[in-house]
């Protein structure tokens, strides 16, 4: 069983509740075919004059007791077993953002944000259900069903037992047949809810856009369309399983016609007594839970292997970029190095970056220029390690980086993405997400670098103030500044800037540079800009077209070359003494 293999390890290590759970279950079936028979029992005393008050009191009070014991013992059982459901969820939950965590961009290029989301979301659920309901559907039809069976023969007939279970054949060839139509239209149902979740996500997140082009009749006719498509779905999962318990009610009605019909015949012939008949169809009727418990069964099985399969699959994949088996252990960057590399995306045809070299010493600060989509935020993306590279082409301090550990040279880097990725939770708590344990004093001096003071003073709250989902409530150059102040907090030995000043003002900008130069003396800056003031400053510029060095060096140097740089900074200082 492909559910059972999957999951081997959890229920290796709850085995014992799970051991417990099934042993009261089947203390439970056992112990519940004892009032059948003080039934059956009772009814032939009627019959033959022979019941007494003492007897029917002590028949009364024998099952009242059973029944508190038994609503004790069902308690413990339901609790433990649907604790371990509850439990794995949990930590599959866990498992999956965990290896979400370690994926490179690829793989999120591979796997739409709606599909990863229906994994965490309704997969795991099912896999929870089949944990808890599926084995407790398991259990009450192998070991409910055999003590029953087990007790019409040794208390009543056997004859009538063959006869009476004649249909069950049947069931079990057209739950089969069920089932495994169950699984196909429930993966279908699955991908479509993975799709609806993307459109959701995509549609909330893109708000602003939508309405400022007026498509929000048009949105909502598509995702009416999505949400559609996902209830025509799951309705044919919905149709098949409406049809199991109609199937299984229709043989039991047949089970008993056969029960009544033989054994009423059985008790003419005086081969069982009139209160063993009584007892017989009461057995009978604890046996439709069973049969239906094998329909649900079969049902949640197919749902949650479906489920396992879709997690499986998203759980062993690995990442792209793999530790060395034996890493190199360096205590600093000392020097960063990069020698003729050509860089293409997995999915792209022509390389984002061709032969690009360059040496930079530790304290030292890079320039990165050039049009839009020369490379500049590619160039960066190495150093962070998203994506394998050629070897020996990017060294730190003399030694490949893929004889580095990822996690190391993922330490010593601090980024401030073009897309800031903010929380919705308060800004102290967001500037000090790379550093929890940070103290108000390194907060306050972050975000006086980062000149982000007086937009903080003017907040309702302050520091406590509640940015919203990705900082709705505040503006872009508030968004990098934050953005800015988290990564300075950090206080990292390589701290990378991706066009991360082109929100704010020329002053603005000009602190923030001022700041970061005083600060971070003798740890190196990575600077990519469209704004050329942002990085006269620094130590060497590359200038890139179309993955390329074209020029590179210092402010000085590239001015008296009088290419492309020098036409942009003389075009930017016009415009700039214009505004003012």
């Amino acid at each position: 069983m492909s559910f059972v293999k999957r999951l081997r390890w959890f229920f290796k290590d709850r085995w014992g509740s799970y051991a417990l759970a099934i042993g009261i279950m089947a203390l439970v079936s056992l112990l519940s075919t004892i009032p059948p028979n003080l039934i059956g029992r009772t009814v032939d005393n009627i019959r033959d004059g022979q019941l007494t008050s003492a007897g029917l009191t002590q028949t009364v009070l024998i099952l009242v007791l059973l029944a508190l014991f038994l609503y004790v013992m069902v308690y413990i059982w339901i609790t433990t077993l649907f604790g371990n459901s509850a439990l794995i969820e949990k930590v599959l939950r866990g498992k999956l953002l965990a290896n979400l965590t370690r994926m490179t961009p690829a793989f999120f290029q591979r796997n739409s944000t709606g599909q990863l989301m229906a994994l965490a979301t309704n997969d795991v659920l099912a896999i929870g259900q089949t944990a808890g309901y599926g084995v407790m559907t398991l259990v009450n039809t192998l070991v409910g069903a055999s003590v029953v069976i087990i007790m019409m023969i040794s208390l009543v007939s056997y004859k009538l037992m063959i006869a009476a279970l004649i249909p069950l054949p049947l069931l079990a060839v057209v739950i089969s047949k069920l089932g495994k139509k169950v699984r196909t239209r429930f993966l279908d149902a699955q991908a479509s809810f993975g799709k609806m979740n993307e459109h959701a996500l995509e549609s909330i997140s893109g708000i602003r856009v939508i309405r400022s082009y007026v498509q929000e009749n048009n949105d909502l006719v598509a995702f009416d369309h999505v949400t559609s498509e996902v209830m025509n779905k799951n309705k044919r999962v919905s149709i098949l399983n409406a049809m199991f318990q109609p199937i299984i009610s229709l043989i039991v009605g047949v089970s008993y016609s056969i029960g009544i019909g033989y054994g009423s015949y059985l008790v003419f012939q005086d081969e069982i007594s009139l209160g063993q008949l009584i007892s017989f169809n009461i057995y009978l009727g604890m046996l439709i839970w069973p049969m239906i418990s094998f329909g649900e069964f079969i049902n949640v099985l197919q749902r949650g292997s479906a489920s396992a399969d879709r997690l499986d699959s998203a759980l062993t994949q690995k990442p792209d970029l793999q530790d060395s088996d034996k890493p190199v252990a360096i205590k600093l960057p000392t020097r960063i190095e990069m020698k003729q590399l050509t860089f293409t995306y997995p999915t792209a045809s022509q390389p984002s970056l061709n032969n690009v070299s360059f040496q930079l010493e530790r304290g030292q600060t890079l320039g990165i220029v050039g049009k839009t989509g020369s490379g500049k935020s590619t160039l960066l993306k190495q150093l962070l390690r998203q994506y394998p590279l050629e070897a020996d082409r990017l060294m730190i301090a003399g030694v490949p980086v893929e004889q580095i550990e990822i996690d190391q040279m993922r330490r010593w880097i601090a980024y401030v993405p073009q897309e800031h990725l903010l929380l919705s939770k308060t800004i102290r708590e967001n500037i000090a997400l790379g550093k929890p344990n940070a103290t108000l004093d390194e907060i306050a001096r972050a975000v006086q670098m980062a000149s982000f003071t007086e937009d903080i003073a003017q907040m309702p709250e302050g520091l406590e103030t509640v940015v919203g989902e990705n900082g709705v409530m505040l503006s872009g150059g508030q968004k990098q500044r934050l953005a800015i102040a988290r990564a300075l907090l950090v206080d990292s030995e390589i701290l990378l800037l991706d066009d991360s000043l082109s929100a704010v003002d020329a002053r603005t900008e000009s602190r923030i540079l001022h700041h970061i130069r005083l600060e971070r003396e003798g740890k190196t800056t990575f600077i990519t800009t469209h704004r050329l003031s942002a990085v006269s400053h620094a130590d060497w510029i590359l200038v890139l077209n179309e993955g390329r060095i074209i020029e590179e060096g210092t402010h000085e140097e590239l001015m008296l070359f009088g290419g492309w740089y020098k036409e942009q900074w003389e075009r930017q200082q016009m415009e700039a003494s214009l505004e003012e």
